[in-house]
């Protein structure tokens, strides 16, 4: 076993590898049994009988199609077994008498990427709303950063770093992924779940825990009501590691109990999305749309072949292409209604300014228009009353005045 896992290089493989194993030989062995024992037993027949083995491994093939026939697995699930089985014997050198070409006949191709997808917004909302203090810092990193859930296995405090603007206002957060692992890599997640997980470490601390650069993300739950008195404190001042199967079943309970989740109908083999890598294939769905490819492979841990060797971007530079997504990998519509609302007002800010300019325009043609009309009347004034100065005789002032009162000039008889 141990030169099994020496193989195994990435951390899912790892994980998943021995349970595959572990399958087959509990078909060769049903009363189970210690994974070293079976897998030594398996050994020594091998060694004694390659074609026992063929025999063997074609009938659970078989088995396992059976199995695919009644809808308990899907066809993509065989090859795995094979994998596992195959990579088991070849570390312990009994590979090369096997036909392996004989027995791979029979594997189903099955099919290269599942028939599912990502959840939508107003899912997730709705998860959100399970009363588990946990979910929303849960959800929040995952749809964000796009991390697998074996990754809450490693991630601290300490591996959260915010990213501020100059005026003080959070951005985003840096993610270090498996930090000190070979594996490790950097992804950010928004100021939104930034501010889930604070909100959740502050509230640890609220009840005695001492929070640090080490502490787990996710831990343990501890009594938070009815407790006033001094020990209280005592209840989370020992915090025990959450890990990714116990977070996993947290959003499978709370996709239940929120009724996101139905029983399948007859005919259906899987749900519409799957309950943690649902959030990976949202983060991946929703930053391509804005961010480059690439940039979203390297955020999501991927390996992205020979490009690596050539495409070499610094982190503000990813910062900067994630920073695109930050509105479409928000859920809460807070922030989008609020910078919707800012720009609204800017809008109308433009356009009552261009009335504003338009009427100003307006009047000051008027008030021309008026002063014009006054310069006018001044003149005819003025002729007037060098009209009357000329004139000696009362009889025909009075009647000149009669007349301009006659077409509305005056309103009074009387002449200066």
């Amino acid at each position: 076993m141990s030169r099994f896992m020496y193989a195994l290089k990435s951390r899912e493989t790892r994980r998943q590898y021995p349970q595959r194993l572990k399958v087959f030989l509990d078909f060769l062995d049903p009363s189970g049994g210690m994974l070293n024992e079976q897998a030594l037993q398996l050994l020594d027949k091998v060694r004694q009988d390659p074609r026992w083995f063929e025999d063997r491994f074609m009938d659970f093939i078989g088995f396992q199609l059976a199995r695919v026939s009644r809808g308990d697995i899907s066809e993509s699930t065989i090859p795995n077994y094979y994998k596992a089985t195959k990579l088991f014997l070849e570390m312990n050198d009994v590979s090369a008498s096997i036909n392996w070409k004989k027995i791979s006949r029979g594997l189903p191709r099955g099919k290269q990427a599942a028939n599912d997808r990502a959840p939508t917004k107003e899912e997730i909302q709705k998860l959100l709303e399970y009363p588990d203090r946990r979910i929303k810092p849960i959800v929040h990193t995952m749809i964000s950063s796009g991390i697998r859930i074996g990754a809450w296995d490693y991630l601290r405090w300490q591996d959260v770093k915010q990213i501020e603007d100059e005026n003080g206002r959070v951005l985003a957060a840096k993610l270090t992924v498996y930090a000190g692992d070979p594996d490790e890599y950097y992804s950010f997640i928004t100021p939104e779940a930034f501010c889930a997980l604070k909100e959740w470490m502050e509230f640890r601390a609220s009840y005695g825990e001492t929070i640090q650069g080490n502490s787990w993300l996710m831990r343990d739950i501890w009594q938070t009501t009815n407790i006033d008195y001094g020990a209280k404190l005592g209840l989370a001042t020992h915090p025990k590691r959450l890990k990714n199967t116990g977070i996993k079943r947290i959003i499978e309970r709370a996709l239940w109990e929120q009724g996101i989740r139905q029983p399948l109908q007859n005919g259906m083999k899987r749900h519409e999305w799957k309950a943690a890598h649902g959030f990976r294939k949202f983060y991946k769905t929703h930053a391509e749309q804005v961010m480059r490819p690439i940039n979203v492979e390297i955020t999501m841990g991927h390996d992205i072949g020979i490009s690596s060797s050539y495409y070499r971007p610094q982190e503000k530079e990813v910062l900067a292409d994630y920073l695109n997504a930050v509105d479409g990998l928000t859920i809460s519509n807070d922030g989008m209604a609020l910078r919707k609302q800012v720009a609204e007002l800017q809008q109308k800010s433009k356009d009552n300014e261009y009335i504003m300019k338009g009427k100003i325009q307006e009047r000051e043609g008027e008030m021309k228009a008026l002063s014009d009309q006054v310069n006018l009347m001044q003149s005819q004034m003025t002729t007037l009353l060098s009209v009357f100065s000329s004139i000696d005789s009362q009889e025909q002032r009075e009647q000149i005045a009669a007349q301009l009162i006659e077409r509305g000039v005056y309103k009074s008889n009387k002449i200066g």
